[in-house]
């Protein structure tokens, strides 16, 4: 069953068209891969699920339900939770104050706010660092912590925004275990990466746009061998046999 849907999205800034005509559909509980050169428009399609940019055209359905010209909080409240590219933790809080801050969204009172940070922190591996502030965490804890920030509105679907950029390669297989860990914890994941390391590893499906319009979509193996792909993004490096 499609958990999310996107049928023919179109977004324009005045003459621009950022996003062009993009279908496709996510299933519930898998990992799905969205990738493309800069400026492609990946970004732009996560901020549109959101409503963060109103869709100029098209539609998008979460659960069978559309949620177009819904306000961004409601997007969230619904169970659609996102990370952003570039990461902005609370600076001057603690990491397990940035975490409770975010659990508002699904509780009412602060012992229950600071009950779900914990078990989150603990869940991300930041548990030991919940009393440092946040801006003297290094770029790998930061990422972390924008995904316990993200995963404390309780998402049914979780969209990441280049959750592994900056990351040394240990830091990467921690990224991975992690990302897997929510799988097997039943959040379903759409994923925006340019770490072929990471989203050939990990995604069921890939969508590969350039331009704003759609050139492949398949398994990793049929995505890293479409020609398309290859001339616009990949390279013949990635030609997988």
């Amino acid at each position: 069953m499609a958990i999310l849907e996107l049928k023919g999205l179109v977004k324009m800034f005045g003459g621009l068209i950022a996003v062009n005509d993009v279908s496709f559909r996510v299933e519930k509980g898998e990992i799905f891969g969205l990738i493309g050169p800069n400026g492609s428009g990946k970004t732009t399609i996560f901020n549109c699920i959101n409503n963060f940019f109103p869709i100029t055209g098209g539609d998008i359905f979460f659960k069978g339900s559309s949620i177009k010209g819904l306000k961004t909080h409601k997007v969230c409240q619904m169970g659609i939770g996102r990370t952003f590219q570039v990461v902005k933790p609370l600076s001057r809080l603690s990491v397990l104050d940035n975490v409770t801050a975010s659990a508002f969204c699904r509780v009412n009172s602060i012992k229950e706010a600071k009950g779900e940070a914990y078990k989150i922190l603990d869940f991300c591996n930041l548990l030991g660092e919940k009393d440092k502030p946040a801006k003297s965490l290094p770029i790998a804890g930061r990422k972390r912590l924008e995904i316990a920030r993200a995963l404390a509105t309780k998402p049914d679907l979780l969209l990441l925004d280049e959750t592994a950029a900056g990351l040394n390669p240990s830091e990467l297989d921690e990224a991975i275990h992690l990302i897997k860990k929510m799988r097997e914890s039943g959040i379903t994941i759409l994923i925006v990466e340019h770490i072929m390391k990471v989203i050939m590893t990990i995604s069921d499906r890939i969508h590969a746009i350039n331009f704003g319009q759609t050139i492949a979509e398949g398994t990793p193996k049929e995505v890293a061998n479409d020609q398309a792909v290859i001339e616009a993004y990949l390279g013949e490096e990635y030609a997988q046999g």
